[in-house]
Order: structure tokens, then C-alpha cells, then sequence
């Protein structure tokens, strides 16, 4: 990917290793392809790359500001959308198969990983499940899930490291799915905020979805510890160098 490419991108999310630049696979920013300054529209088609974003488990979904309560990393200055989740599945049912799910090849690249900016609201799910799939059929559920204790509330830079799992390279049929689970040790699910209780009206809201190359042990990876503006910086003076 060239350089210049790089910069003209506002999405650009993955840093730079020491020796050279990591690569984005696809990326998904859900604002609008021509800013319209309506957060309420946008798009579910990569802003990088290919690949295809669909609801799983009965969920729906809308478009909504990417930039209140904090906000996602998302550097658009306007118009920053996000993919907001809604309808999850009633309580004391169909824990892990409701969420949202990408599809990416992976052909041509190897040691992928995979990070995202998810809001909460407080009556959504508080526990978040990683799946993946290595023939877009069949799915394997991490053992780790991410924890969203706090309504309304942005908990950018998620980061799965798939880099270990083999069958993830070069692989036409990855995906990998992001969906709600009971707390656990229990049947319920349990709402993030803590004063709130359980909702199937609660919402997840998705942005800066990208599917990337993890650089090895020795490189900088904004991918695994967030902040965009490293990487510009340092673009930035490896083009005027």
C-alpha cells in the first residue's frame, strides 16, 4: 500500500513497525461514502479494502453519532457515524448467536488480527464474545470476553491477536462474529450499566471495525494499543524525510 494512499485516508488506523508500514485489510467506518453531515446515515460498505458487514440473531440497526459520550477513534472532524445494534434476544435466551458478523479473505496476508470501537448503552449486554471462522460456516468462540461495565460509554481499541491461529492466513472464508453472551457462570445477561437492568431495546454501536496484519513482537502497533495520531505523525514525516 502506498504511502500516499495511506495519508488520503482518514480511516488509517494500523501503525507502523519499525522497518515498515503495517498493512489494513479492510476497514469499516460506517460514515457516509460523500459526507452529508448526518450521522444518521452511513454505510456498512468498507471504507479499505472488501469484505461484508451483516446483522446475526434477529438484531437491527441504524446509524448514530460516532462521537457522543466520548467517542470512537474514528479522525473524521464531521459526519462520523456508527453501526448502532438493537432487537438483541430476550433474557435467558440465545446467548452468543446474536450480534453482528464480517466477512474478509485474508488471501495473500498472514498474522491477522482484528480491533474495534464499541459503545454500550446501559441496558445492553455488558459481555462480548469473539468468534471466528475459518470456512464461514462453522464458528469458534474465544475463551476471554470483552467486559463493557459502564453505560453510554465508549470502550474503543478492542483487540483480538489471531496471529497464532494458522488457519486464519491466506483464507478466502475468514470471518468472525461479535455477539452478546449471558454473564458468566450464569443464564442471564447482565446490562452494563449496573444500576440498569437487561434490555432487548439495549444498544451496541459499532465504528472503526478493521481487520489488519499484527507486526511482529519488535514493531509499534497503534492496531493493539490505539491512538491514531502516532501513525499520522510519523507518516507525516517519513514523506517530508
Amino acid at each position: 500500500m502506498r504511502l500516499r494512499h495511506l495519508l488520503t485516508a482518514t480511516t488509517l488506523v494500523l501503525a507502523l513497525p519499525v522497518a515498515a508500514p503495517a498493512q489494513i485489510i479492510t476497514l469499516w467506518n460506517f460514515n457516509s461514502p460523500v459526507p452529508d453531515n448526518n450521522t444518521s446515515t452511513g454505510t456498512t460498505a468498507p471504507a479499505i479494502g472488501a469484505g461484508t458487514a451483516s446483522l446475526i440473531g434477529g438484531t437491527t440497526a441504524t446509524f448514530a453519532s460516532g462521537t457522543v459520550n466520548g467517542g470512537s477513534t474514528d479522525p473524521a472532524p464531521s459526519d462520523n457515524s456508527g453501526w448502532n445494534v438493537t432487537n438483541f434476544p430476550t433474557q435467558g435466551t440465545g446467548s452468543g448467536t446474536a450480534g453482528v458478523q464480517f466477512r474478509v479473505s485474508t488471501v495473500g496476508f498472514s498474522r491477522i488480527g482484528v480491533q474495534w470501537d464499541q459503545r454500550h448503552s446501559n441496558t445492553a449486554s455488558r459481555f462480548v464474545q469473539f468468534q471466528y471462522s475459518i470456512d464461514g460456516v462453522n464458528f469458534t468462540a474465544l475463551p476471554t470476553l470483552f467486559v463493557g461495565n459502564a453505560g453510554d460509554t465508549w470502550f474503543n481499541n478492542r483487540f483480538v491477536d489471531l496471529s497464532g491461529i494458522a488457519g486464519v492466513n491466506n483464507n478466502p472464508n475468514f470471518a468472525f462474529r461479535i455477539v452478546s453472551v449471558f454473564e458468566p457462570s450464569t443464564s442471564a445477561y447482565r446490562a452494563s450499566n449496573p444500576a440498569s437492568t437487561y434490555a432487548t431495546t439495549g444498544t451496541w454501536r459499532f465504528d472503526m471495525v478493521r481487520v489488519g496484519v499484527v507486526p511482529g513482537p519488535s514493531s509499534l502497533l497503534v492496531f493493539a494499543c490505539g491512538g491514531l495520531a502516532p501513525a499520522l505523525t510519523l507518516l507525516r514525516r517519513r514523506r517530508t524525510a
